[in-house]
């Protein structure tokens, strides 16, 4: 149940491999993840679709230096900065990959074939301009870092306060998964990421699995339509700080690397 999208990992291993940190096979590999195949279409200079081998050595010979991503939502364009095409289709994905140095993005399109429990997930890549300019509402590490730690108390006395119970199951599980992924120290992010982001990131993680266990699970006295409205409405804000802090963090290398 952890967050963690699919334009992160292209952006964290990407980064690593522009800079000379991760080999191509070791970037590819970790960015395809679970997935069977991702595969990059309508790159300048490429007739079709192409692996992602291919692709960012194509987007490295076009320019392309660091990697940033974009997770925008209704009402808040996180991480974008146009034109309205690229934007809408980042927003029906719910993110995207934005390239520096080259004006060009990438959003993804997923597709599953196969019965339950033998899932095939398939990812294309759509390589569309972009505007070079600022991205949108993308807070400084050490700012998402401050606002994690108000909204973890925030999420906690909102849950406490709708009686949205942390237990039951399906609760139980996700955070026992949590803390496992934790303890085993596993690489959250990519070679060439600053400490501070592996922590906003967990961070955000955290607080991310506390919305979606509250918002997917009918534990405690929010059952009744209005009630579930109101716990979402509570919640709105908590996660928003999520989603920038997860951007502030996958962001960081590119941001570590224009100020040095």
């Amino acid at each position: 149940m952890l967050f963690e999208p699919r334009s992160g990992r292209l952006a964290a291993w990407g980064n690593a491999l522009l800079a000379g940190l991760a080999s191509p096979d070791e970037a590819v590999l970790s960015i395809v993840g679970e997935d069977a195949v991702h595969r990059v279409e309508g790159l300048p200079g490429e007739s079709g679709p192409v692996g992602l081998t291919l692709a960012l050595g194509r987007m490295r010979a076009l320019g392309v230096t660091g990697l940033r991503v974009a997770l925008p939502a209704p009402g808040h364009p996180l991480g974008l900065s146009g034109p309205p095409e690229f934007n809408a289709r980042a927003l029906e994905a719910e993110e995207a990959v934005v390239a520096v140095g080259a004006a060009l993005g990438l959003v993804p399109e997923v597709s599953e074939a196969g019965p339950a429990g033998d899932v095939h997930v398939s990812v294309t890549w759509h390589a569309l301009p972009v505007r070079e300019a600022p991205p949108a509402d993308v807070p400084s590490l050490s700012e998402a870092e401050r606002e994690l730690a108000e909204a973890l108390r925030e999420a906690t006395e909102v849950l406490t306060r709708l009686d949205v119970a942390g237990s039951g199951p399906v609760a139980e599980a996700a955070l026992s998964a949590y803390r496992a992924r934790a303890e085993a120290g596993r690489e959250a992010l990519a070679p060439g990421y600053p400490a501070r982001a592996v922590r906003v990131l967990a961070l955000a993680q955290r607080v991310d699995l506390m919305v979606s266990l509250a918002q997917e699970n009918g534990h405690g006295g929010a059952v009744a339509a209005s009630e579930m409205a109101a716990r979402a409405e509570a919640l709105r804000p908590v996660e928003r700080v999520a989603r920038r802090a997860l951007v502030a963090a996958y962001n960081s290398a590119v941001e570590a690397r224009e100020r040095g």
